[in-house]
């Protein structure tokens, strides 16, 4: 039998080995913690995370329109508008409030009471985690009668100060970016992706006007199998109905049960729940739950609250109106969910996701 060598001692590990990251290079250096990937699913993220700020405007009854447009050369740019990015001085920090919030972590206004009721950005590192991850990254605002204005480069590093480059009447924010092929193994964006992620948070956010451009051209645009094929197409999306049409759009060419979409909205306790539900004749259920808008795709307490008392009251009906005798057994959660279609969407102040992916 050969002998097992001893394990080679290494007396170099000491404090020095010990490498602190300081602000947004954690983030270059394992992007896949907060983006999820650096593959197609990460890149797209990056378009979520700021869009996911101009949605938080717009559940705070702020904006009311965003446009999200595919630039070329791999450059996105995300429009509101919402109040626009606060560019006064912060008392602790003595930069501007923007330059916080794009290059420092967990900064945000979604910590303190003034900022946002419920928001899908939590963790405050959304904006400035695409900005550690682009080559270039830019911010338009439009506040306090003046358009703002300030560039990163290479990671977050700001070029200059924030700056006033004109006047303005309206309010929101204009932020643009292109992610660094560096980091990602493609910068090439899908639009069937974007478009259907969009169509979902106007459906979960009535009233709200969505937009989608697609400025692309040549070999950049033609790589994309899914990209409209004229140039300078413009999408828009918005229903007034919210998940109720959701429910409409998901349960199109089925066979219908129920032809009117049961649908409640409620406020109890500082929570806001909606529900639309319908049943279709297949087997099988489908189901999405959503908390501030962000697609929870194991469900969670909400899920299980919900599955729990549609059980329940479907048994207390079928007992009252007689559809269930006495000694008929009452019927099972596999029962009641047969061909079940529903969108549960709760708005709370402070939700528990796992981690900035908010799976």
């Amino acid at each position: 039998m050969p002998k097992i060598k001893p394990a080679k001692k290494n007396n170099d590990y000491g404090a020095s080995s010990i490498t602190v990251l300081e602000g947004l290079e954690a983030v270059r250096k394992r992007p896949g913690m907060y983006i999820g990937s650096t593959g197609p699913v990460g890149l797209h993220h990056l378009i979520w995370e700021v869009m996911d700020n101009s949605i938080d405007e717009a559940m705070a009854g702020y904006c009311t329109e965003i446009h999200v447009k595919l630039l070329p050369d791999h450059i996105v740019e995300v429009i509101d508008n919402g109040r626009g990015i606060p560019v006064d001085i912060h008392p602790t920090e003595k930069v501007s409030a923007l330059e916080v919030v794009m290059t420092k972590l967990h900064a945000g206004g979604k910590f303190g009471q003034g900022g946002y009721k419920v928001s899908g950005g939590l963790h405050g590192v959304g904006v400035s985690v695409v900005n550690a991850l682009s080559s270039y990254c830019k911010a338009e605002i439009h506040r306090d009668g003046k358009i703002w204005m300030q560039e990163f480069k290479n990671g977050g590093n700001p070029v200059k100060k924030v700056k006033a480059i004109g006047a303005s009447r309206k309010t929101g924010s204009t932020i643009s970016f292109r992610p660094d092929e560096t980091i990602f193994e493609t910068l090439d964006f899908d639009w069937k992706t974007i478009v259907d992620h969009i169509r979902q948070q106007a459906y979960l956010n009535k009233g709200v006007r969505i937009f989608i451009h697609d400025k692309r051209v040549g070999e950049e645009k033609d790589k994309d199998k899914t990209a409209i094929p004229y140039s300078n197409p413009i999408w828009q999306f918005y229903f007034e109905g919210g998940i109720k049409s959701y429910i409409r759009h998901l349960n199109e060419n089925k066979e219908l049960k129920n032809e009117n979409i049961f649908y409640i909205e409620k406020e109890m306790d500082e929570v806001m729940v909606e529900v639309a539900l319908q049943y279709t004749g297949e087997y099988t259920e489908t189901v999405f739950a959503f908390t501030n808008n962000i697609y929870n795709p194991e469900g969670g307490t909400h899920m299980a609250g919900f599955r729990t008392a549609l059980t329940r009251s479907l048994n207390t009906y079928a007992r009252n109106k007689n559809i269930l005798k006495e000694k008929d057994p009452n019927l099972t959660g596999e029962d009641v969910r047969e061909g079940l279609n529903a969108i549960i969407s709760v708005k709370v102040r402070e939700p528990q996701f796992e981690g900035q992916t908010k799976a």
